[in-house]
């Protein structure tokens, strides 16, 4: 299964590495993404650290994986890869693809602010994010994600560490009921799927209290 699980990752991060590649030539400014990120403070703060847990903290973030979510959040959910959010969609509409890669380079140029995890659902977040839960078939999120949180950008998979625990939560239930449907191969999908609440509960307070 590791070898499987190896070699679909290998996959993974060719296409996506090749996906951004083709985009490369769009050099974000971060100067220019700063003057641009005016609408979006309201909601994931002037630096990209939100306060509302239900939105996401954007600072630190991976570039490429910043401009992929921009540019799916404008493809929609009915495109293949899309994603929707009704408080993005309205947002997003107006973007170009440099207006795009300027605010992923002004978030990720910022610093993520340290989360805080609730102690008594640590043990079980560690031990589903290090070593997964081999009798469900849930591989390790630590495999795709880094030790500490810090993300695979080469392959876009995105830093989670100090990510908002209600957002991390939302967003593993949104990969298993099907609603959020842009991740490469199914992936997320996949996983969620097998995850029970109390797994993702305590995945996500742990990540939260991870750092890079």
């Amino acid at each position: 299964m590791k070898k499987t699980l190896i070699l679909a990752l290998t996959s993974l991060a060719l296409s996506t590495s090749a996906v951004w590649a083709a985009d490369a030539a769009l050099k974000g400014d971060p100067a220019a993404g700063k003057t641009k990120s005016a609408t979006c403070a309201a909601c994931h703060g002037a630096d990209g650290n939100s306060t509302n847990p239900e939105w996401p903290k954007l600072a630190g973030q991976a570039e490429s994986y910043l401009f992929k979510q921009l540019q799916n959040f404008k493809a929609g959910q009915t495109a293949e890869g899309g994603r929707y959010n009704a408080s993005m969609a309205p947002m997003v509409a107006p973007l170009t693809d440099q207006d795009m890669a300027d605010l992923a380079a002004y978030f990720a140029s910022q610093t993520t602010a340290p989360g805080k995890a609730d102690q008594t659902q640590v043990t079980l977040g560690e031990q589903v994010y290090k070593g997964g839960n081999a009798s469900n078939g849930i591989p390790a999120c630590a495999a795709c994600h880094g030790p500490t949180g810090s993300g695979n950008p080469a392959a876009n998979f995105p830093s989670l560490a100090g990510q908002q625990v209600t957002y991390v939560k939302n967003q593993l239930n949104n990969f298993r009921t099907g609603a959020r449907a842009n991740d490469n191969g199914k992936m997320m999908r996949n996983i969620a799927v097998k995850m029970t609440d109390a797994e993702m509960t305590a995945v996500a307070e742990y990540i939260s209290g991870l750092q890079k």
